[in-house]
């Protein structure tokens, strides 16, 4: 994941505070030297970690902590607020106020706007807009016909015209039908932003759009002339914000984030994987969360309540409260927590647990849980409902109908048992007051 190493670092980082007998100048200075070296490494610009370490290293000598709180915690929470002011403190959200509200795309070759473009496709179809998008790429042979696939794969017609080689003529021709949609995509060329033969272009398409959000698409691997890319783009189109791609891969991402959050134009989406869901909303606290360890249960319950329909989840939480808990639930939360992406970034999400589980660890859990999902196949009725009944010759009949061990599945008992445990200690609580306690715990939430 990009920006993980800076995670790690700055996570070192606090861990230094906690370890510490107490607060004086030189541990500020080492913890400042700390940040600076981590952000440099994430090719953050240097003028910026400057004024970044310099504004912790003021507060943290100056300012006195709450009642209540004490300096290392206080010193912890400076650390994390000014990360979320570097990176633009508001998370920016898009209301769409008006039909059709238009969206246009625009960025530098290879930056992924063709894919961001059916990624936000998705997004405003999951939120229950009727979307529709326009290739308007002449330049690129391939790029009507790639926007089109992603729009089968969501059922989002697109529209364009492979053969024609002015832009301003493929919106025009498709404009009228584009009225019908509650949102509009509309796909761009690639073009350097400080070449004027294709940003001359682009104020074409852009006078004729006459868009509600013009988003850049930077990489996460652009480095540290994300500044002077956003600024070009936005003085030829007056960009509203951006979208920064391949934040899975392991780029270093701090120049396309920090770089970013200077300008005009806030970070308002990320692209965290290669599927068609992987768009998340920026928000610069939660990011700063889950980047130091803390957790983000906000979007893990929005991701939560995509996967998981509100008749489940009710019926989930009435058998929490009541203390039952089968094998049959424990299969429904393998198949949500599936959907809701690899297990590494989920357990980012849950504060106290980010950072602290090897991966190796993690990919072996994901393992066993496809073997325990083809084992629960191989099981009864009876079987799932009341696992206390299985004695050896279930079990062995069990691993032999699914091809598995029987410590596969001895290891799947132990998992439900465990599972049980937690749930019998929830029993009799409100999940939703549990959740409000949990929120407490994580600065800035």
């Amino acid at each position: 994941m990009v920006l993980s190493k800076l995670g790690e670092s700055l996570k070192g980082t606090l861990s230094k505070i906690a370890k510490s007998m107490f607060v004086d100048e030189k541990l500020v200075n080492e913890l400042v030297k700390d940040i600076q070296r981590a952000l440099l490494k994430a090719d953050v610009n240097v003028k910026l970690v400057f004024d970044l370490s310099k504004n912790i290293k003021e507060r943290g000598l100056n300012e006195k902590p709450a009642s209540g709180v004490t300096q290392k915690e206080h010193l912890v929470t400076i650390v994390y607020e000014e990360l979320v002011k570097f990176l633009g403190e508001e998370g920016y959200k898009i209301d769409i106020k008006k039909k059709p509200f238009k969206i246009m795309l625009v960025g530098l070759f290879g930056s992924g706007k063709t894919t961001q473009a059916g990624k936000l496709g998705k997004f405003f179809q999951k939120k229950g807009y009727k979307v529709g998008m326009i290739q308007t790429d002449t330049w690129r042979p391939a790029a009507f016909k790639q926007l089109e696939t992603l729009g089968k794969q969501i059922n989002v017609p697109v529209f364009g015209d492979a053969k024609e080689k002015d832009p301003v003529k493929i919106y025009k021709k498709y404009s009228k039908e584009l009225d019908a949609f509650d949102v509009v995509i509309v796909d761009t060329a690639g073009r350097d932003a400080l070449a004027k033969d294709l940003i001359k272009e682009i104020e074409k398409v852009n006078k004729l759009v006459n868009p509600d959000e013009s988003l850049l698409v930077l990489s996460a691997d652009i480095g540290q002339t994300a500044e002077k890319q956003a600024t070009a783009f936005h003085d030829a189109v007056n960009v509203k914000g951006l979208i920064i791609t391949k934040m899975d891969g392991t780029a270093k991402g701090g120049g396309a984030l920090a770089g970013a959050a200077i300008t005009n134009a806030p970070v308002k989406f990320i692209g965290v994987g290669e599927k068609i869901d992987d768009l998340e909303i920026f928000d610069p606290k939660r990011f700063v969360s889950r980047m130091l360890g803390m957790g983000d249960i906000e979007t893990l319950l929005e991701k939560a309540r995509e996967v998981v329909d509100e008749d489940t989840a009710q019926d989930m939480q009435k058998k929490l409260l009541k203390g039952e808990f089968t094998l049959v639930d424990l299969y429904e939360q393998m198949s949500a927590m599936k959907k809701m992406g690899p297990l590494n970034k989920v357990m980012e999400m849950i504060p106290g647990l980010g950072g602290k589980i090897p991966k190796d660890a993690i990919e072996g859990q994901e393992g066993k849980m496809e073997t325990w999902k083809i084992l629960m196949d191989s099981m009864t009725k009876e079987e799932l409902e009341d696992p206390e009944v299985m004695d050896s010759s279930r079990v062995e009949r069990i691993a032999k109908g699914a091809g598995c061990t029987v410590k596969d599945v001895r290891d799947l008992l132990k998992q439900y048992r465990q599972s049980k445990k937690v749930v019998k200690m929830m029993k009799g609580q409100d999940p939703s007051k549990m959740m409000k306690k949990l929120k407490g715990k994580i600065p800035g939430m």
